[in-house]
């Protein structure tokens, strides 16, 4: 009795395992957008309610946009969990915003043959000097600077105080951060850790884990020391939600968005009814609408994309020996060009994407507009005198107003005798695009 004794009370005050600690990974491969911010602050919300030691985010990025940068670093700042940031794989870079965000991450890291820097805030719209980071236009005689010059320089100021900012909040190489901005430098992995702008230098996710195991950071609430020996890694995958966001966020699709929902509309509005064209081109334009809302827009350039498709689609309908599609194709590659309003690494429409797409659509649009002109020839596709007396079949039962299948097209009809489903009717007038008509064989009968 004694030794079972002994033996129950040995395992009472054994001391108990300590518990696995929890890494989740998340990952961001292209420009820093609305779409990345969200997918990075729902695997920050994961680790906070995971209780995870460590969240790392594995980057691979020539930058983005100003807006999601700074939400995504507001979320590292105030994080219970602390966060690294790691340039990788080899080959990849984090350029302008992704300087940022490795100088906000509490640890910072890079695999071997990677980069970082060339963080100067770039031209704002189309009078921007993006081929001289940092430097201002000349002074006019006056000594005053022009607009565009001035704008330039606070951007540059605010970004520099910015990036300072962060590296002494995590004792980095400030000095370097401020050069990054001003002068465009970039740095190689190895170079980054010569210099103390990043902590080391990890080729995989285990050297990084060992490499940070025991370092000090500091977070919101003090300072904690990272205990990752024998962690769970777990990646956080992004949801159908944020794939589908990321997707029409390219301004590439959602271009190709936009001329899908007006052409399909256009066609929608030239065909007796509301078909497939109709609901496929509503759906287009505001996913297109949606994903344009998430980006800088400049609104002379989406005036003149809307301007270029709707004079393409004129010229289909109603031609004018080319000026419209001429003008409309110009409108088109002019507007799609000055589309983002902002020269951001990642987030611009290429010229190689836009020649075909306007190429493209102005075979399809000729195609339509071939086709409309040789429907116009025909006698029996216009005019009251062709239509009137032809046969129509109901397409369901009605008493006044319905839908009849007639020459082969869905119209709407008008009867004063009520029809059936499959019923045969005879076309008595045309009012617009609705048919008159009443039951075969009325009149024989009256």
């Amino acid at each position: 009795m004694k030794r079972l004794l002994l033996l129950i009370a040995a395992l009472v005050f054994l001391p108990l395992p300590a518990a696995a600690s929890t890494v989740k990974v998340a990952e961001i491969h292209g420009a820093i957008s609305p779409a990345s911010a969200a997918y990075f602050l729902r695997a920050l919300d994961e680790a906070q309610r995971a209780k995870a030691d460590l969240l790392v985010l594995k980057l691979d990025t020539p930058g983005g946009l100003d807006s999601a940068m700074r939400e995504m670093i507001q979320g590292i700042l105030a994080s219970p969990v602390p966060v690294a940031t790691w340039v990788a794989p080899s080959g990849a870079r984090a350029a302008s915003a992704g300087t940022y965000l490795l100088y906000a991450s509490h640890v910072a890291a890079m695999a071997p043959g990677t980069n970082l820097g060339a963080a100067t805030p770039v031209a704002i719209g189309i009078g921007g000097d993006a081929g001289k980071p940092g430097t201002d236009k000349p002074e006019d005689g006056k000594g005053r600077a022009p607009s565009g010059g001035a704008m330039e320089k606070k951007a540059v100021h605010d970004a520099a105080a910015y990036i300072r900012s962060l590296a002494q909040l995590r004792g980095r190489n400030a000095e370097w951060a401020e050069r990054a901005v001003r002068e465009a430098e970039s740095l190689s992995a190895e170079e980054a850790l010569k210099l103390k702008v990043i902590d080391f230098v990890a080729a995989d996710l285990p050297e990084l884990l060992q490499k940070a195991e025991g370092r000090k950071v500091k977070l919101a609430a003090g300072e904690a020391t990272l205990a990752l020996s024998a962690a769970a890694v777990v990646t956080v995958e992004r949801n159908w939600k944020e794939r589908l966001l990321a997707a029409i966020a390219d301004p590439n699709i959602a271009l190709i968005l936009m001329m899908l929902g007006v052409y399909g509309l256009l066609f929608e509005f030239y065909t007796p009814g509301f078909g497939v064209a109709g609901i496929i081109g509503a759906i287009c334009l505001l996913l297109a609408l949606y994903a344009l809302a998430m980006l800088p827009i400049n609104a002379t350039g989406a005036l003149l994309v809307l301007l270029g498709i709707t004079l393409m689609a004129t010229e289909a309908f109603v031609p004018s020996f080319g000026a419209f599609g001429i003008g409309g194709i110009f409108a088109f590659v002019a507007g799609s060009l000055m589309l983002i309003d902002a020269d951001v690494p990642g987030l611009q429409v290429s010229l190689a994407f836009i020649v075909p797409l306007a190429a493209a659509s102005a075979l399809v649009l000729g195609g339509v507009g071939a086709f409309a002109l040789r429907s116009r020839r025909r006698p029996m596709v216009a005019g009251v005198e062709a239509m009137a007396g032809g046969t129509a079949e109901a397409l369901e039962d009605f008493a006044k107003e319905g839908w009849v299948l007639a020459f082969g097209e869905r119209w709407h009809a008008r009867s004063a005798s009520p029809l059936k489903s499959g019923e045969r009717a005879r076309i008595v007038a045309v009012d617009g695009l609705t048919l008159v008509v009443e039951p075969e064989g009325k009149g024989e009968r009256s």
